[in-house]
């Protein structure tokens, strides 16, 4: 076996055994009783449920990463990547076309395994705990939607980068850099007018008291908004959120109406300032930017990566190409992945930190704050308990007992 082929299957089996690893620490974490600060919240049912709801996914995640694992160790030792390649070679097409298609044909497998878990997460999983309110209809206009954004952006995308990689061997990275700067740019100021209402209804927050509230917010904080919104969250869950989205004069805060519907005013005013905090400590502009460096950092290597050729026959591909290169890149990348997506979550988490400070300190407390983080987590059946490794791994958020007990040694301040 190729050494660099044996180190990319080391990798893959590492990352699949760390990520199960989690699972199983996170699920002895569970406590047989809820902490103590979340007895007034959470009783002996709704903490029951928190702890089935999160066995139930680790038992999904576990199942779906084993299969995926499984299939593509199969295809990489049964020589499905040159098969692959050499297939659509043979329609005798340009090199730009053939890799478009590669990455059409990787994307329709990965799309065919994924499906039947997706299914069952929505129709199964959270049908199951009261949270599901997807209909078959919305869940095939949503997956009819994705594929056409995704060919409609992402297809365009990958072309300039396949091009100029291709063309400009020492700086085709850079031009890839600023392409893809442009196009982040360009979504996160369209997506609030274009893209977001192709799956959800955002209508303006209605006069009241709850309007009153974020507009003294606003006016108290000095944060300038393109509006306040209500996204018909209940049409796919019964989850609540909030969210901030957008650039300049085109940014917006989105409330799920399920949120509205579980809080007081004074609630819905705290979880507000939270997300304004996010805009007004800068995160917003800070995560865009630690999202550009890490893909010039990718790119970077793939240029390195790509004109290796023991890459090339470590899976037993005689041709060379950008588009190939891409694909084994991403696969020798899993560690610095890893590694990468561990700071960014850290990065967030301390985010989050700041936000709830803020929160506190613009609503004149903590205590609504902690009243609506209570609220949601019991909604949502939350795990009060997970395990750190969990928490590094997949939160961008910290835990919920943590958040609380930061808040509450801020106190008034």
């Amino acid at each position: 076996m190729h050494p660099y082929l044996a180190v990319i299957l080391v990798f893959i089996v590492g990352a699949w055994a760390l990520e199960t690893l989690a699972e199983y620490l996170n699920l002895r974490s569970l406590g047989p009783r809820p902490p103590e600060e979340f007895a007034d919240t959470f009783d002996p049912e709704a903490y029951a449920s928190s702890q089935a709801y999160t066995r139930a996914k680790a038992t999904v995640e576990i199942v779906s990463s084993t299969v995926n694992v499984v299939l593509l160790l199969a295809f990489i030792l049964l020589g499905g990547f040159p098969w692959l390649d050499g297939l659509i070679r043979s329609l005798g097409l340009s090199e730009l076309t053939n890799g478009l298609l590669f990455f059409l044909a990787l994307g329709a497998a990965m799309e065919v395994v994924s499906l039947p878990f997706e299914i069952y997460r929505t129709f199964g999983l959270e049908e199951r705990f009261g949270f599901n309110r997807t209909t078959p209809r919305t869940f095939l206009a949503d997956k009819c939607k994705e594929v056409g954004l995704s060919l409609v952006i992402g297809l365009p995308v990958l072309a300039g980068v396949l091009l100029f990689f291709g063309r400009f061997p020492l700086t085709g990275w850079l031009m890839a850099w600023g392409f893809i700067i442009l196009v982040m740019l360009v979504i996160q100021y369209v997506a609030p007018i274009w893209i977001l209402p192709l799956f959800n209804t955002f209508r303006p927050l209605p006069e009241g008291e709850v309007r009153d509230r974020i507009l003294q917010l606003a006016e108290k904080t000095g944060f300038r908004v393109g509006g306040i919104y209500v996204m018909d969250g209940s049409k796919r869950s019964s989850k609540s959120n909030a969210f901030f989205t957008g650039l300049g004069k085109k940014k917006r805060i989105a409330l799920f109406d399920t949120l509205l519907d579980r809080h007081d005013p004074e609630e819905l005013q705290a979880v507000l300032a939270h997300e304004v905090g996010h805009s007004k400590l800068g995160h917003v502009l800070k995560n865009l930017v630690l999202g550009i460096l890490k893909t010039g950092l990718l790119l970077f290597l793939v240029s390195v990566a790509i004109r290796h050729e023991p890459l090339f026959e470590a899976f037993g591909v005689d041709q060379a190409s950008v588009y190939l290169g891409l694909v084994f890149f991403a696969l020798l990348y899993t560690p610095v992945s890893l590694l990468l997506a561990l700071s960014m979550n850290a990065v967030s988490r301390r985010f989050e930190y700041q936000a709830d400070h803020f929160a506190a300190q613009a609503a004149g407390g903590p205590g609504p704050l902690i009243r609506a983080l209570k609220k949601l987590a019991r909604d949502n059946l939350s795990n009060l308990s997970p395990h750190r490794l969990y928490v590094a791994l997949h939160y961008s958020h910290p835990p919920l007992k943590e958040r609380i007990e930061s808040l509450k040694a801020q106190g008034t301040s």
